[in-house]
């Protein structure tokens, strides 16, 4: 039996930097995971690192290479000739990323004092403040471990369509969706929120006809509607296609292709294609815990009780991440982990969910942190807002990135800014001065008194904000 003061479970962005900062502190801490790569060698980072984040965003910077310099590297007055597409180097230098980042976790567990654990971890009880666990790993011994505290960071695992199983050769979830060997003359993604956005703008890059069917009658309801109207539009004539408020009935096989039957309204329609990705969301990864044997029992969803501090009902189990409530993104669920590690200290850090940045990496990209429109209108809440399309802003102009705009909201009676939404280039990175923004609680005036570099894509934002007082200098 190995003792420890924390044991956590699951190396993923969440689990990782909750070890991390829990053996800063100067607890005994203890990482398990059952992560392996295609040779089934430990591999942690979990979804994000090894087949979610990182992947996705090495093959939608390479395909939007390909996309600049077949597209647009003429009108830079540069020709380039024949171009070869090689998926197969793509996707190797994707896996090198991959192999990278996840080997640099290991490094930084080991570098403080980490004990990493392969393997899957369940509950085998609790006696008194001790919690004990069972670590099982294929082909070797059980290993029993005890902790005065325990961090459940399992993540998240891709939803399957009843009727509708995955393959692994035609019919994908995420993960096979990002290690296709070629690319496919016909693919349809069902689902159009973010991973499907993602994937779909990767292979269409490539030379795919994409067609994106979604459940839902709204293009991405929960961000700001006047941006994702104008993300829609400008996804379309990238050539996207789109289909909402469908409901896929069946998919047939066929030597040649898949046949897919769904209805809209009261038609009923077929769609061929050659590999279909099922992109519905994901659920909490809690198979095989055991959490019954400590009292735990998740809610309708799959996720597990916390209050706003990450603790479980059980004293001594927290769970952070997409296990739990609030939205499935690593940033948020490495927040929690670092908040957790430092409650666990005797510190008294807080996570507030309502700046949590969502990011789409489509291009252009869309991000937002706060309040949308319609949810200030929802509340009754008096604003005042300010737009600025980046085609009036140089740096954008000489990137040839003119689409989009950014849009800030704010309180009509205080300045105080309640929501920035932005479309357009870089939007993962210009973001974040407004969370900074929001977290210190400032005005419209704030953000428009302050110098942003010229010629700079922030610029935007700063006329967006001059532009809730009416004053947009250039537009």
């Amino acid at each position: 039996m190995q003792s420890f003061d924390l044991v956590v479970i699951g190396a993923g962005p969440g689990g990782y930097m909750a070890a991390l900062r829990a053996a800063q502190l100067g607890l005994r801490v203890a990482c398990v995971d059952e992560g392996v790569d295609a040779q089934q060698r430990p591999s942690p980072g979990g979804t994000c690192l090894n087949v979610g984040c990182i992947p996705s965003k090495a093959l939608l910077e390479s395909s939007a290479l390909y996309a600049r310099i077949t597209g647009e590297a003429a009108g830079h007055g540069i020709d380039v000739g024949s171009v070869q597409l090689d998926v197969a180097r793509m996707q190797a230098r994707k896996e090198k990323i991959v192999r990278q980042l996840t080997a640099g976790v290991g490094y930084l567990l080991k570098k403080n004092g980490v004990s990493f654990m392969p393997g899957r971890a369940s509950f085998k009880g609790k006696e008194g403040e001790q919690i004990h666990l069972t670590v099982h790993r294929e082909g070797q011994e059980t290993a029993d471990v005890a902790a005065a505290q325990v961090i459940i960071a399992t993540g998240s695992v891709p939803r399957a369509l009843e009727g509708v199983p995955f393959d692994r050769e035609r019919i994908l979830d995420s993960t096979g969706g990002l290690a296709l060997t070629s690319v496919p003359r016909r693919l349809v993604i069902v689902g159009a929120g973010v991973i499907g956005l993602e994937l779909g703008s990767v292979w269409r890059r490539l030379g795919s006809s994409v067609t994106l069917l979604e459940t839902q009658e709204t293009f991405l309801p929960g961000a700001d509607q006047e941006v994702a109207q104008q993300a829609l539009k400008i996804l379309t004539q990238s050539g996207l296609r789109f289909e909402f408020g469908i409901h896929l009935e069946a998919v047939e096989k066929t030597k040649e292709s898949l046949v897919l039957t769904y209805t809209r309204g009261e038609e009923s329609l077929q769609l061929d294609a050659d590999v279909l990705i099922l992109a519905v969301g994901r659920c909490p990864n809690t198979a095989g815990l055991d959490l019954e044997r400590v009292g735990l029992v998740p809610d309708a969803q799959g996720r597990i009780p916390v209050d706003a501090h990450c603790r479980t009902p059980v004293a001594g189990v927290w769970a952070i991440g997409d296990v739990v409530r609030g939205p499935m993104l690593a940033h948020k669920a490495e927040e929690e982990g670092v908040a957790v590690a430092e409650r666990l200290a005797g510190q008294l850090p807080e996570v507030n969910l309502a700046h949590i940045p969502a990011v789409i990496y489509t291009e252009p990209e869309l991000a937002w942190v706060g309040w949308t429109e319609e949810a200030a209108q929802a509340a009754g809440r008096a604003v005042r807002i300010g737009r600025f399309p980046f085609q009036a802003n140089g740096r954008a102009k000489v990137r040839g990135a003119l689409q989009g705009l950014v849009k800030v909201i704010a309180c009509a009676a205080t300045d105080r800014i309640l929501g920035v939404h932005i479309l357009g280039p870089e939007a993962s990175e210009l973001i974040a001065e407004a969370v900074v923004a929001l977290e210190f609680q400032a005005s419209s005036e704030d953000l428009a008194r302050i110098v942003h570099a010229h010629p700079s894509l922030s610029e935007a934002l700063r006329e967006a904000c001059l532009g809730v007082d009416g004053r947009t200098l250039n537009l």
